[in-house]
């Protein structure tokens, strides 16, 4: 069975940073398209970020590029979000996710929150203006 656990979200100031944390289990995330998405108050889950493939691949929002960095250790089998000149408009509950299978040669991380299976339980990010 898989499960995430996410971690480090917090208050932080504009133009602060934080790294969030997601530990993976039942799943590699060396062989697994891993990605972040967030939701806003009243507003839809979007897309942040993902990494997949062996050679850690990556894709971003627009919003975010620059800004924000994906990783992962997979000794740890864990999936990081550094956060770094934070913004208002970050505020949000950033879950982690896995889709259902896994990665395979040619295969492109999907950006919609349909082609993703398996969902942490979130961790407040609150940036302060």
């Amino acid at each position: 069975q898989v499960h995430l656990v996410e971690s480090g979200g917090g208050l932080v100031q504009t133009g602060g940073s934080l790294r969030l944390s997601c530990a993976a289990s039942g799943r590699a995330v060396s062989t697994s398209v891993m990605a972040w998405f967030r939701q806003a108050p009243g507003a839809e889950r979007e897309f942040v970020a993902s990494i997949y493939g062996i050679s850690s691949n990556t894709r971003y929002r627009d919003s975010v590029k620059g800004r924000f960095t994906i990783s992962r250790d997979n000794a740890k089998n864990i999936v990081y979000l550094q956060m770094n000149t934070l913004k208002f408009d970050d505020t949000a509950v950033y879950y982690c996710a896995t889709e259902r299978g896994g990665w395979f040669p040619g295969k492109i991380a999907a950006m919609n929150e349909d082609d993703y299976s398996y969902w942490g339980q979130g961790t407040q990010v609150t940036v302060s203006s």
